[in-house]
């Protein structure tokens, strides 16, 4: 699943879980089923996604602030292990 926008050819697909149409696609960020009626496109990224208009109201349109979780961790290792060679080089030297 790609998190884009599909056009669905019957009527047997899923429904938009806001306004009960035809759905288009999975939500980028929640992957429930939406209609292009009831998305925003995000901005700031090298490709466009469609969000559901909920997702839109708790997170707005970027998808950015989900990178911070992950460059936190990063940053925290980093952090540790200079803490860590600055211990040693006090320790052994």
């Amino acid at each position: 699943m790609t998190g884009e926008l599909r056009h669905v050819e019957d009527d047997s697909g899923e429904r938009c879980v806001h306004c009960g149409a035809r759905a288009a696609g999975p939500c980028a960020s929640c992957h429930d089923p939406v209609c292009g009626d009831c998305t925003v496109l995000t901005e700031g990224g090298v490709k466009v996604w469609a969000i559901c208009l909920a997702c839109d109201g708790r997170k707005g349109k970027r998808l950015t602030r989900a990178w911070w979780g992950p460059l936190a961790w990063v940053v925290a290792f980093l952090a540790g292990l200079a803490l860590l060679t600055w211990l040693a080089e006090r320790l052994f030297a």
